[in-house]
């Protein structure tokens, strides 16, 4: 992707962090019937050797996965927050008026080999701690274990599991960072003016970049 220096995220802590709370990827591959593309959580797995793996799983029914040849490319695209920026938030706007709209984000590309997997061990294991990593702080937790095992069996029957070995992942935290500082702390005050969940995220975020 385009990524100018200043929008560059290298953190892999902010990485990571990014990877856990927004989990629904987009898994797009191009293969002999041209570009698919799926929306799937994803569960990431660190290792010390490389950037780590990536694993999931889509429908059976799904025909994305029977264009996926063993280890064939595939790009994994993860959205964070993201926020409309109004040109009337800058506070250059009243010194000269050369001002105009653009869109704030954060995103994290991860992009490796990708291999299919219906192993019905590998599927339970993952499906369990895709749900163990979603359901970690409520009460009541829900688990696999709680639902009846056939019941499972069947589930797991009519999925396929997705694994990508990360060759390459890059983040992209763009967040008013070439704009003068005047400017990021006057779109922080209107972002948190208001006063919406997703305005407050951004807010923190530009004040923080």
């Amino acid at each position: 992707m385009y990524n100018p220096a200043h929008f560059v995220e290298q953190r892999p802590e902010a990485i990571r962090a990014l990877l856990s709370r927004c989990p629904l990827a987009t898994l797009i591959t191009s293969g002999g019937a041209g570009i698919e593309a799926t929306h799937l959580p994803l569960l990431y797995f660190p290792d010390e050797a490389g950037h780590g793996v990536l694993r999931g799983h889509m429908a059976r029914a799904n025909p994305h996965w029977t264009q996926c040849r063993p280890g064939c490319e595939a790009l994994a695209i993860f959205h964070g927050p993201q926020h409309y920026i109004s040109p009337a938030w800058y506070a250059s706007k009243r010194e000269h008026g050369r001002v105009v709209p653009t869109w704030n984000y954060v995103t994290v590309h991860a992009r490796g080999a990708l291999v299919i997997r219906t192993e019905p061990e590998w599927l339970l294991e993952n499906v369990a701690a895709l749900t163990d990593s979603q359901e970690q702080g409520r009460s009541p937790a829900w688990s696999v274990a709680d639902a009846p095992a056939g019941f499972i069996d069947a589930l797991l029957g009519s999925i396929v599991g997705v694994e990508l070995t990360v060759n390459h992942i890059e983040g992209k935290w763009k967040l008013s960072q070439n704009r003068p500082a005047a400017d990021r702390e006057s779109v922080a005050a209107a972002l948190d003016a208001l006063d919406t969940a997703e305005a407050r995220v951004m807010a923190a975020l530009v004040r923080q970049a």
